[in-house]
Parts: structure tokens; sequence; C-alpha cells
């Protein structure tokens, strides 16, 4: 497995990004990722009960169509709480992006992300539309990762190449996210793309245990968003003997596991005021889902996060409490905290609980008044 720090499109996909006037800063915000060919789509949805008008419209697309075309994506306007309007404006976005590409509205999917609450201008993204498709090429994928940031300071893309039967296969990931980052997708938004060729079951599963290991992993704030989507085509360009739930899966599994691993920790790196990334392991649970647990009680504890930030003693009291806040068996007796220097920029935290032989890690980090001062000015 090759990887590259950066996003490199696979065959047979285009992007680009433009600034459509969403943005009251001017800045770029419609993006457009299209497949020169049919591809199969895979996607994993917050599990928040209020869910914006693109993830509606994208499950109604998922039952209506096998195979997609493209993803449109806009950032400065969430489209959500906005009621029946706000649908009818995801169908007119979805609409006016198949009506340029010349397919059916059925073959998009949609993302939005930024403010709630406020009507979606799909005039603009109308007219924006025309010089978004003139600009789709492989190279203009760095204008797409502009196009879909927030309160972002940096945009996020990796790219792995494996070797199936001979055939090279790339997959490619962009994401965005900063802020609102909670366990059970977060506010981000993923786009993954790659050549191979798989079966929808093994894309479903392979998509669903990788979202599963990295992006409902991480914790910034414990806020979960309306809006996260984490979408993944495959196109089968490379031709490479197809992928089912048996032998290459493992190999693909692997290599989008870790793209996703890596975007996730991108995102908590990036996150709203930061100043350390911390990696939070929990070691000799019962299992994995008590390990999680009570890793993600720790890093959601606000006391901790801003222990960590101080450089306090007193986080390792604020992580003991938190481990047993979160109701897992666990006994003050069989715990034991580790950690490296506070005054480093990544810090370990190494938790062991002594109740069995299974292990969890999340990624979080401090709680600053960057956080609040950015989520304040937010409007």
């Amino acid at each position: 497995m090759i990887i590259y720090k950066k996003a490199i499109l696979p065959s047979g996909f285009l992007a680009n990004g433009v600034c459509a006037g969403i943005k009251k800063s001017g800045k770029s915000d419609l993006a457009l990722f299209y497949s020169a060919l049919p591809a199969k789509a895979a996607v994993q949805f917050t599990q928040n009960k209020i869910q914006a008008a693109p993830l509606k419209i994208n499950k109604r697309h998922l039952k209506e169509s096998r195979d997609f075309r493209a993803i449109a994506v806009n950032s400065g306007n969430a489209n959500c709480f906005t009621g029946q309007s706000g649908s009818a404006d995801a169908v007119k976005m979805a609409q006016y992006v198949a009506a340029g590409l010349k397919i059916a509205p059925k073959k998009i999917l949609i993302a939005s992300t930024g403010i709630i609450g406020k009507r979606l201008p799909v005039g603009k993204i109308k007219n924006a539309i025309p010089e978004l498709i003139r600009g789709l090429s492989a190279k203009n994928v760095d204008k797409a990762k502009l196009a879909i940031l927030t309160t972002d300071k940096f945009t996020k893309g990796i790219t792995a190449k494996i070797n199936i039967a001979g055939k090279t296969v790339t997959i490619c990931g962009i994401a965005k996210g900063s802020g609102m980052i909670a366990p059970n997708m977060a506010t981000m938004l993923a786009f993954i793309f790659t050549d191979a060729d798989i079966a929808q079951a093994a894309l479903n599963k392979a998509l669903k245990t990788a979202t599963g290991q990295s992006f409902n992993c991480i914790s910034v704030d414990n806020c979960m968003s309306t809006n996260d989507t984490v979408i993944v085509m495959a196109n089968g360009a490379s031709r490479n003997a197809p992928v089912d739930t048996h032998g290459s899966f493992n190999l693909f599994s692997r290599a989008l596991n870790l793209v996703c691993l890596e975007l996730a920790k991108m995102i908590v790196r990036d996150a709203e005021g930061a100043t350390k990334f911390i990696r939070i392991r929990v070691d000799k649970a019962g299992n994995f889902k008590q390990a999680k647990q009570i890793a993600l009680a720790i890093a959601n504890s606000a006391l901790f996060k801003i222990a960590v930030y101080a450089e306090s003693p007193n986080f390792f009291g604020r992580a003991v409490a938190a481990a047993g806040a979160s109701r897992a068996d666990i006994k003050e007796k069989d715990i034991k905290v580790k950690a490296t220097s506070l005054k480093r920029r990544d810090i370990d935290i190494n938790v062991s609980v002594n109740t069995g032989k299974s292990s969890a890690t999340v990624y979080t980090c401090d709680l600053t008044h960057g956080y609040i001062k950015i989520n304040a000015e937010y409007n």
C-alpha cells in the first residue's frame, strides 16, 4: 500500500470548486465531484434525529438508483430546519446540477454545511453551475477541497494506492470539519472516491466498518450535527478483478480504513481553538464496546479537556472520574493511567481497566478560550 498525503482523484473522477456567493465572505462555497462512469455509492449519515434536507433527498435517491454520477456540495448554509421549503431547495440543487451534466437527478447526491435555519439560496447555486461544470478536472480537486470548508483552518485530503490482482486501485478521500464533532458522526463531511470494481454489499460493509473505526471514534465538543455525511463512490475504472466480501476485500477494507482514520485525525487536529491532539487508548477491557465507552467518556469530559489545555496534573483525576461516570463495569483498584508530557502538541493517554483483553482508541483535543471565541462569533 502506498500513501500520499494529498488528494489524488482515481481514474474517471473530476472535481471543481467555485464561489457561488453563498458565503458573506466571498470565499469558495460550491463544489462538484463527477464520475465519467456510473458509480456505486455507499453512505453513512448522522444519527441525529434532526436531519438536514440534503440527507433526506440522498436517502430517496439511494432507494431510486443503483448507480450515481456526481456529488454536489455547498458550504455556508446547512439547509437544515428549513421545513418543506428546504426539502424543495435540496431537490432543486440536485436538479440544477443534473441538468448541467445531462443526467437524471436521482444520479446526484448532495451535501450542505454551514448555518442552520436559513433558506438555501438555490438561485445563486443555479447561476454558478455552468462555471462549476466547465472547470471540472482532476487537478481541481484542490479547489473542491476549499469549497466545502466552514470554520476549518486547512483542507483535508489523503490517497491510498493498492494492488489487486495486478491492477492499481486508488482510494482518495477529502473531508471538512473542525467543530460540532462527536461520535456517531460529527459536523463533518467526507467524500471518498475509488476506481475499484467492488460489489455493492462489499462497499457497504467496508464503509460501515471504516466509519466505526474512524469518524465514530473522534470528538471535539460532544456535539452531534444534523448534516454529517460520509459517501464513497466506486466507478470500477481500474478494471480490477471484482472485489466481493472475500479474498481481496480485506486489502481494500484496510486501505479504506486508513483513509477514513487519517481524515478523522485531521479533523481533530483542526478542531476549533485546539492546541493539543489527544489520543486516548483504553485497554484490558471486557470487550471493545466497553473500551470505547470509557475512552469516549474521557474524551467528552470538558473538565478533562480543560485540564489538558492547562497542562494541569489534575488531568489524571478528571480522566479517572470520567471513566467511572461512563457506567462501564470497572473498579477503582484495577484502573491505571499513564500519559506522555502534557506540554507536547500530541499527547497519548493510556488507561488500563483490567477487566478483559479488549481495547479501543479515540481521538480528541483540548478545550480552549479559542473554541468559545470561534463559536460566539459564528453567524
